[in-house]
């Protein structure tokens, strides 16, 4: 997904302060070097990015630390692809800026879609290993936050969905409005209504003053990012919408399929490599998911039927489907 390395947002360690945090102990746990703050900027792998925000959970030991987190995010916050998204005219197109930028601040894609019963966004992760829950509970808290600092009002979401869902809480429940509940996706859903509320931070002479330098810096990772990276992301969107050939993933990068597969062999895989591993690692991530069932996990993975689903999964682990979930359990 996207480059090798995110950018952790240079926040975090004045956060972890205000949340009463040790962030020395943090650092320890997530086997991190004690100077990694010193040096400005601190990018780290996806590994070292779920250790840390691991070890920030198992340090705090607060089933309400995400919501925590939300309350401490202020206006004051200065981080250039947040900041724009506060320059909006409201949340939906706060949520496609943030959107076309997130790579910059974090290992997750956001999938924004409008509908005429609301704004959804769904985070969508590397392969393997799975995010933190910790993580993906604040990054939907997040959306919470802003619309709520942006507009002035007490705004709600309609539904929130997480794969791994936490125990429910009072608190969190109360924050969110509704309970967090377990899904096939990391998702949050507002009205149309809410959608739309005007932005009172909204400042468009402000967007335009930093989105070119954001969009060098974004062009400057996407370089960065391996053919095969380029590839597995596209097929984490296009998976789940039943696609799955090269020419529409060649399509999505805007290249060729003959250009695609000469630029994957000369990393030494090929189209068909990448898509087995990508949907090999995402069927042991579904399959923990006991609320899908084998076809569904064969129809996420744009399969035509569930039998070459069954003989594919075979082929990687030398089990079925249900043996691995019980196997897992």
């Amino acid at each position: 997904m996207g480059p090798e390395r995110f950018t952790l947002d240079p926040g975090i360690r004045a956060l972890l302060h205000h949340l009463r945090i040790s962030v020395a102990r943090v650092l320890r746990r997530a086997q991190l070097p004690a100077g990694v703050f010193a040096h400005g900027a601190v990018t780290m792998t996806v590994e070292e990015y779920y250790r840390f925000w691991d070890a920030v959970d198992a340090e705090a030991a607060d089933p309400d630390l995400a919501v925590r987190i939300a309350g401490a995010l202020s206006v004051e916050v200065f981080n250039p692809p947040i900041f724009a998204a506060l320059c909006s005219a409201n949340l939906r197109t706060a949520a496609e800026r943030i959107a076309a930028f997130k790579p910059l601040i974090g290992p997750v894609n956001l999938d924004v879609t409008t509908a005429r019963d609301g704004l959804t966004i769904g985070l969508g992760w590397p392969g393997e290993p799975p995010p933190p829950p910790l993580l993906v509970a604040a990054e939907l808290a997040f959306w919470v936050a802003l619309a709520r600092i942006a507009t002035r009002h007490e705004v709600r979401p309609t539904r929130v969905t997480m794969r791994l869902a936490p125990q429910p809480s009072a608190t969190t429940t109360a924050y969110f409005g509704t309970p967090i509940r377990q899904a096939a996706a990391d998702t949050i859903t507002f009205s149309a209504e809410v959608a739309a509320l005007p932005f009172l931070t909204e400042d468009e002479s402000m967007w335009n003053f930093f989105a070119p330098e954001l969009r060098h810096r974004l062009s400057e990772l996407q370089a960065s990012a391996t053919t095969a990276d380029r590839v597995r992301a596209t097929l984490h969107e296009c998976l789940p919408a039943g696609v799955s050939s090269i020419n529409a993933v060649a399509g999505q990068l805007m290249l060729s399929p003959r250009t695609l597969q000469r630029q994957l062999q000369a990393e030494n895989t090929s189209y068909q490599a990448v898509l087995s591993d990508t949907r090999e690692k995402l069927a042991r991530r579904y399959l923990t998911d006991r609320s899908l069932t084998t076809s569904q996990v064969a129809y996420l993975l744009a399969y035509d039927d569930t039998n070459s689903f069954y003989r594919a999964f075979r082929r990687w682990t030398g089990l079925t489907p249900e043996a691995a979930r019980l196997a897992n359990a």
